[in-house]
């Protein structure tokens, strides 16, 4: 299973030098998941080749206008193109009012349906549990209600090992075997060993996404580890205050992308 990040959008506040608001598309085991979606995200959408109706589930990590002032016109977007299939939308407290408050006032009415998530302040959450992957949120210190989301593949199954492949392995004794369990006879003898038959499980990759938040040593056991991480920075090197040195993701030392696709 692979995991790319395309960033939409990187700036903060408003757009400038080509940098527009805060918005990306993971895309995980063919899934599609927008993260935050500010002003042009429908715009970078369509440069960027992003076909809207791939998209099923749309995370807001805060409510700050260069992180959500687009989705409205991009559900109105989705209604206009006629989506029929259900939309996953998790976002901060006071999602859902601010949404209805602009439906009712604009007499809008979708087609298709919305399971809105409000997650919880100041701890984290699993929103999103998939047969391959997780989705929780991280919590972010800022001045509004505001969360991270942390993408987990599930771990793999072990592999068998190809040198000790027998036409004997029936498929349970397969499913067991990639399920880390000796096979053994039926007076409890091992008739394969899961140590000779199988290898280790590949690695299962991990994405973290870190929207405004200020410095906060505790953000380090949400994310450390992972293998890529997006952490947004206002202030020049001069002024820089999110430095962690245990988890290396100062300058030079992360893999922190914008505006570039990023798969592994």
């Amino acid at each position: 299973m692979s995991i790319s990040v395309k960033i939409l959008g990187s700036n903060a506040a408003s757009f400038a030098y080509n940098r527009h608001h805060t918005s990306q598309v993971v895309e995980v085991d063919h899934k599609h998941f927008m993260v935050d979606c500010g002003e042009g995200t429908q715009l970078q959408a369509k440069k960027y080749n992003v076909k809207l109706s791939k998209i099923n589930h749309i995370l807001i990590s805060h409510l700050h206008g260069d992180h959500c002032y687009g989705l409205l016109g991009l559900l109105s977007t989705m209604q206009l193109y006629g989506r029929k299939q259900v939309l996953t939308l998790i976002g901060p407290p006071g999602l859902s009012e601010m949404i209805t408050i602009q439906l009712k006032h604009s007499k809008t009415v979708f087609n298709f349906p919305i399971e809105l998530t409000e997650w919880k302040e100041g701890i984290q959450e699993l929103l999103v549990d998939l047969p391959k992957l997780t989705i929780k949120s991280i919590p972010m210190k800022h001045s509004i209600p505001c969360a991270g989301f942390l993408f987990e593949e599930k771990p793999n199954l072990r592999r068998l090992n190809k040198d000790y492949l027998t036409k004997t392995l029936n498929p349970l004794e397969i499913k067991q075997l990639k399920s880390g369990i000796d096979v053994l006879h039926e007076d409890g003898r091992t008739k394969y060993s899961n140590e000779e038959f199988t290898l280790p499980p590949r690695k299962h990759h991990s994405y973290a996404f870190c929207s405004d938040t200020k410095y906060d040593e505790e953000l380090i056991k949400w994310i450390k580890g992972v293998d890529l991480l997006y952490h947004e920075a206002t202030f020049m090197e001069e002024h820089e205050r999110a430095r962690a040195s245990d988890l290396s993701y100062h300058r030079g030392a992360s893999r922190t992308y914008r505006n570039r696709s990023k798969s592994w």
